[in-house]
């Protein structure tokens, strides 16, 4: 009989420890290697690029797991790799509360906190994974919180979830170590969470906790019920068990409903509504005339803006009986602890109230987010808007163009009474958030000079919106034929052929065309 190599194991050991020397290289980041991805587990890495914040300069690298297909940032700030503990936040990603200015949970007070203490400490790690709604995605979130406003709060998410044939929880974080492991981190951690959970999720991972540090906000009466909640199943949290808050529920009751197809369009199936209160923009609060009659009796604001302790600054009516009136919130918010029963306390908690609308994209594998705001008459032409999302700009960023965008959007609607913004996860001009992201790390780098530079070396189109599809979603919340589109700037628009085609194919008539660019539109 033949003898094999494995009867003689020494034969092997130099191959098994060149195998080993080489799995353990190709598992660390070299910075000075452009071409290089390592790759350790089931993550892979993308990008590295900065990310100057509000707080200070943060540097992102940019993974994502070569299973599941979701984004990983592991956003960094200071010296990480000197072995002293470094505090960090796993945070699991919320688009309404971080994109769409959502007051309906505590997730961007606690994202925006944790990057706050990190610079603070001076070192740090927050990693930020795209693990919506507890890993159930948007769509399953949406429709539990469809499920907990049909209730009037008498159902808590955890209770809906399991209505929906749910997990309590189904986030997973071993891509964290996995990157722990690429970026050459050796620390024991300091862990800003309010979540047992996610302290033993780490200490699961072979990651060593020091110790773990709250991140606690005051409630509000929206997320009050949905914090208690969290408090009940063991959340870190104390303030809205004894707030003398009270819920606020939604403008009109919700109905729940069966998911279906757009008969417009069957690749997409309209998985849930709900409402979700928005956070006024520029403390400009919006009222009906009614109401700031309340306010204010005689003998009115007026007389209430030449007053020197005034806590509004200015007021102007608007279309169809409303007006928005600006306040002053650090005078209301002393108001409130001084005088908590004062009428004018109620402007802390007016939202601008949008209807959410989710539909799940079969094709894609998509969530596609319609926002409605207003009861639209026949003769209302509603302003609209196509929003791109920016995953970057989930960060309390310097220059926060794309959130920009979206402010002056719903400005322009809130102002006029009628309208709707559609949020298509397609960063990137729908080339996706790698894309995005390894273009940023090329111009940074001067290996390309422009975006299109950069999608030319990558391989991918300019643009792959799918704007047809997104018109078509649209339309079925449309009344009216006509529209008041918002975009950019003219020159965008150009850039944008297919655009104007989708808007075609869909029998849309733009009877205005407003500019965000305000040397193209001075008024907005």
């Amino acid at each position: 009989m033949s003898e094999s190599a494995t009867d003689h194991p020494t034969l092997l050991d130099p191959i098994f420890a060149e195998l080993e020397k080489y799995a353990e290289d190709a598992a660390h980041y070299d910075p000075s290697a452009t071409d290089e991805r390592p790759t350790f587990g089931t993550t892979v890495f993308l990008a590295e690029t900065k990310v100057p914040t509000r707080y200070g300069l943060f540097v992102a690298y940019i993974f994502q797991d070569i299973i599941q297909k979701g984004y990983i940032i592991a956003l960094t700030y200071g010296d990480i790799h000197s072995g002293d503990p470094l505090h960090t936040r796993m945070h699991s990603s919320c688009v309404t509360s971080e994109t769409l200015r959502g007051c309906d949970c505590d997730c961007v007070q606690q994202l925006e906190g944790a990057i706050k203490r990190i610079s603070e400490v001076g070192r740090g790690v927050l990693f930020y994974l795209l693990q919506e709604g507890r890993g159930v995605g948007y769509t399953a979130k949406a429709r539990d919180r469809m499920l907990v406003q049909a209730s009037r709060d008498q159902l808590s998410t955890f209770e809906a979830y399991a209505l929906l044939g749910l997990k309590k929880d189904y986030r997973q974080y071993l891509n964290v170590a996995d990157i722990v492991k690429i970026l050459r981190i050796d620390a024991s951690w300091i862990v800003l969470t309010n979540n047992p959970d996610k302290i033993d999720a780490m200490k699961r991972s072979g990651l060593t906790v020091e110790r773990a540090e709250t991140l606690e906000y005051e409630p509000e009466p929206f997320n009050l019920f949905y914090l208690q909640s969290k408090a009940d199943s063991g959340h870190f949290l104390k303030r809205p068990l004894l707030s003398a808050l009270r819920s606020v529920q939604p403008p009109e009751p919700v109905i729940p409903f069966k998911p279906r197809v757009l008969e417009s369009a069957e690749r997409f199936i309209y998985m849930a509504s709900y409402f979700l209160p928005v956070r006024p923009i520029d403390n400009e609060i919006l009222l009906t005339t009614s109401e700031m009659e309340d306010l204010f009796p005689d003998p009115g604001i007026e007389a209430h803006l030449r007053q020197p302790d005034r806590v509004v600054h200015s007021y102007r009516l608007i279309r169809n009986n409303r007006a928005l009136i600006k306040i002053d919130y650090e005078g209301l918010m002393a108001i409130a602890k001084s005088d908590p029963e004062n009428p004018l306390v109620n402007l802390l908690y007016k939202p601008y109230w949008f209807r959410v609308h989710v539909y799940y994209d079969v094709v894609s594998g998509h969530d596609i987010v319609v926002l409605t705001h207003g009861k639209a008459q026949s003769y209302d032409v509603p302003v609209v808007r196509i929003q791109s999302e920016s995953i970057l700009n989930r960060f309390p960023v310097m220059v926060d163009d794309n959130k920009a965008k979206y402010m002056k959007s719903v400005q322009h609607i809130v102002e006029y009474g009628v309208g709707a913004i559609v949020l298509v996860y397609q960063d990137g001009r729908g080339a996706g958030f790698g894309a995005l992201a390894i273009d940023r790390m090329m111009l940074e780098r001067g290996r390309s000079y422009s975006t299109a530079e950069s999608y030319a070396k990558l391989g991918v189109e300019f643009d792959q919106r799918d704007y047809e599809q997104i018109f078509s979603v649209l339309r079925a919340h449309l009344r009216s034929s006509k529209v008041k589109m918002v975009v950019n700037s003219p020159g965008s628009l150009v850039a944008k052929g297919d655009y104007g085609a989708a808007i075609r194919e869909q029998d849309l008539e733009v009877v205005e065309w407003i500019f965000l660019d305000s040397a193209s539109n001075p008024g907005a």
